[in-house]
């Protein structure tokens, strides 16, 4: 084989690095990081791993007996291709991903990763591809843009900001944040993605699964892994990090105090220490004092069991909000009792004409974080970072629910909660106003562009 004056071959590199590197610190080692996390891998075996079955979405079609006899052939296989020496996870190149056993929703994770000269792999974050890592000299052609991005998005960045690789042969570490469909990760101490929405590859009409395993792949050439970490996020500071992102521009809807800038069923709300709190005896609906047209609203709900309330959006003063505004459903759609729901009647849903995408809704008894952007037409609900809805309102003919909806041709009003006769609890209230000569992309693009 001939090989360029100065470059070292392929296969030389390869013989350099099974033989001087497994291993060896002189290979590199990972920059130091904070990592907080629990070991998911015990560094002996690979108790708490298992072989991968397909997708979350055909695994979820399974019999429990299917699914069980599957899992079992793929365990077999990987035990001919993955084991654990010095610490170290390794796979052949060949065989399925090993994944974890337990699922997770918002999470970091920390790990550790080599490839081989030519090798291609990747970190499957809830079951989805993926986090990709190749090698950016001997790999592909895309490779040379950097390992890090995501890679299979298509509407959302999906290449590195910066190619932060060390080469094949030497340890590289990651640092993954995943809130919502929102990840950003760090690659050997460089910003590289930068919390970008990953979009679910199984089923493009839907949002990323709300928990699922991570999955580590193979995909040609020796890959190692060590030093795997998680750290799960919790409700309040996945709130936390959603209400103090892109914040320039918000104010205040709600003081924490009394209702001072609130109109219509005052008396039906109350307030307790700093929360805003809907009396189930008579509940009604609150209005802003204040109209708006064009904005971003944030607030933190939390939701009793079976709990009903909504969101009014540019409503009249009087009248029923859900037809002469539009209402944004707030609800446990989890109950029993709304086993038998329409699609538009689901959280996040806007009342008889647009549904939201189901299951985004933490547990009942915690705080939920929820965005809505509404500009001229275009409306868009995130729940707890996921987005929800999205839909330009004046497309809509026909309303889902048979009803006439005149609040649609509405251009401003009110904002407000609509109480049915539960305890909803608010807190958090925050809006920031869109000129009206603003640009048609509201802040906060995510798309793809050159690094």
């Amino acid at each position: 084989m001939l090989t360029a004056p100065g470059k070292p071959s392929l296969l030389l590199l390869l013989v350099a690095w099974l033989v001087g590197c497994a291993g060896s610190a002189a290979c590199g080692s990972p920059p130091s990081d904070d990592r907080r996390g629990e070991p998911i891998f015990n560094g002996r075996d690979l108790s708490g791993w298992k072989g991968l079955v397909r997708d979350p979405i055909a695994r979820s079609k399974m019999s429990p007996e299917t699914l069980a006899a599957e899992q079992r052939k793929a365990d077999e296989l990987v035990r001919a291709h993955w084991r654990v020496e010095n610490g170290e996870i390794i796979n052949d190149g060949h065989g399925p991903h090993l994944c974890t056993e337990r699922h997770y929703r918002d999470f970091e994770l920390w790990l550790d990763w080599k490839i081989s000269p030519g090798a291609d792999s990747g970190i499957y974050l809830r079951g989805s591809p993926q986090v990709q890592i190749w090698d950016t000299i001997h790999g592909i052609e895309p490779a040379k843009v950097g390992s890090g991005g995501l890679y299979n998005n298509q509407k959302h960045r999906s290449t590195p900001l910066v190619k932060a690789d060390r080469p094949a042969g030497e340890w590289n570490a990651f640092h993954i944040r995943m809130i919502g469909e929102r990840v950003t990760v760090t690659l050997n101490g460089q910003l590289v993605v930068d919390d970008v929405p990953m979009e679910n590859y199984w089923d493009r009409s839907r949002p990323i699964f709300v928990s699922e395993q991570i999955e580590l792949q193979t995909h040609g050439g020796e890959i190692r892994f060590r030093d795997i970490r998680l750290r799960e996020i919790g409700a309040d500071e996945a709130n936390e990090y959603l209400r103090t992102r892109d914040a320039d521009g918000f104010t205040p809807l709600f003081n924490g105090a009394d209702l001072t800038g609130w109109i219509g069923s005052t008396s039906g709300y109350f307030v307790q220490d700093g929360v805003l709190i809907c009396d189930p005896a008579t509940g009604g609906t609150l209005l802003t004092s204040d109209e708006y047209a064009d904005f971003t609203l944030r607030f933190e709900f939390r939701l009793p069991p079976g709990g009903n309330n909504g969101l009014a959006l540019r409503a009249p003063a009087t009248g029923n909000p859900a037809y002469e505004g539009m209402e944004i459903q707030i609800l446990d759609d989890t109950h029993e009792k709304y086993a038998n729901l329409l699609p538009w009647q689901y959280h996040g849903s806007v009342y008889g004409l647009v549904p939201a995408h189901r299951g985004y809704l933490r547990p009942v008894g915690e705080w939920n974080f929820e965005e809505v952007t509404l500009k001229g037409s275009r409306l868009t609900v995130v729940l707890n970072g996921t987005v929800i809805v999205e839909h330009d309102l004046a497309a809509i003919t026909e309303p889902m629910d048979g009803q006439p909806h005149p609040g649609l041709s509405r251009r401003s009003g009110h904002l407000g909660f609509m109480g049915h006769g539960d305890r909803v609890e608010f807190r958090n209230i925050l809006i920031r106003p869109i000129a009206p000569d603003a640009a048609d992309e509201v802040k906060g693009d995510d798309a793809d562009g050159a690094p």
